[in-house]
């Protein structure tokens, strides 16, 4: 069995590495560090029916005795969130923040951190771009599900070039997400996948999950970064991703998009070329292969 490298990462608001605490680390290394294991997790875990299965129990009031043994072994800070009582896990896994926990930033040329979580960066995708474990490829045409498509004849094309952040979210993070920006959506769609883990001991065993994974695209039109694409990928034992903002009405910089149910996630957004850059020190080190923890609302980006 294959033991896993620590995960180290970059907290901007603590200004101090740290080590990341995995959630399961022990099973997530006999799902993907063994031989067995990696044919388990493809052909049974990743299905979409057992995350739905498991998404059912983490819904339920059994699950309930879960939250408080969580809190206390992850140290989770109640104070930012508000208060239970929690019917179920899943009912304090999507806990909001209290008001005025965070803030958005609120210059208009800044784009803000639309998750609380771990941020990578590159402000240009070349062609043949590849993600900083075993080659995985970040093109837009990939991500967005059009790599089988005649070129033109979907969105990839407007994002060729342009900037692209992924922001990583772990079981112990706030799991909703928020809009950047205010604007429309133009297009809203399901690209149909898998559901394998999105955690780096997963990413750097089985490097084509952010294309293989079922993902939810918008493609959102906004005030002030032109086009860009939203992009929810979906991954084991997440029961759902809900989509709490109906796509057919506008939205303002902040509001709440939607929600990943049980199990960690990823937000990957995509821009065009020339509009924007994501903020220096996180793409310094991205060059490194090092994610940021970057808090919701905070700057990551901006216009130029």
């Amino acid at each position: 069995m294959l033991t896993s490298a620590p995960i180290r990462i970059w907290n901007r608001q603590k200004q101090q590495e740290e080590i990341e605490r995995v959630y399961g680390q022990r099973w997530m290394e006999l799902a993907y560090g063994t031989k067995p294991g990696q044919l388990i997790t493809d052909h049974v875990l990743s299905r979409k029916a057992l995350s739905k299965l498991y998404g059912l129990y983490q819904g339920s009031s059994l699950s309930r005795s879960k939250v408080d043994p969580f809190i206390r072994e992850f140290g989770i800070a109640m104070e930012e969130f508000e208060p239970g009582p929690f019917r179920s896990f899943n009912e304090f896994f999507i806990r909001p923040f209290k008001p005025g926990a965070r803030q958005f930033v609120t210059n208009a040329a800044s784009l803000p951190a639309f998750c609380e979580a771990r941020y990578l960066a590159w402000d240009h995708v070349l062609p043949g771009q590849t993600f900083p474990v075993k080659g995985a490829s970040l093109s837009p045409s990939v991500l967005l599900g059009e790599d089988e498509r005649p070129a033109g004849r979907g969105w990839a094309h407007r994002f060729a070039g342009g900037p692209l952040v992924i922001a990583r979210l772990c079981p112990t993070d706030y799991h909703r997400f928020h809009y950047p920006d205010s604007g429309n959506t133009v297009s809203y769609y399901t690209i149909p996948g898998k559901l394998h883990s999105v955690n780096p001991i997963a990413l750097r065993l089985n490097s084509d999950i952010f294309w293989t994974n079922e993902r939810q695209v918008s493609i959102l039109e906004t005030e002030h970064f032109g086009t860009l694409a939203y992009i929810e990928v979906g991954a084991l034992c997440v029961g759902r991703i809900v989509q709490s903002h109906p796509a057919r009405k506008p939205f303002r910089r902040g509001d709440e998009k939607g929600y990943f149910l049980f199990g960690a996630s990823t937000v990957i957004l995509l821009g065009e070329p020339g509009r924007w850059t994501p903020d220096p020190d996180i793409l310094e080190r991205t060059s490194r292969q090092m994610e940021t923890f970057v808090q919701l609302g905070e700057k990551i980006g901006l216009t130029f």
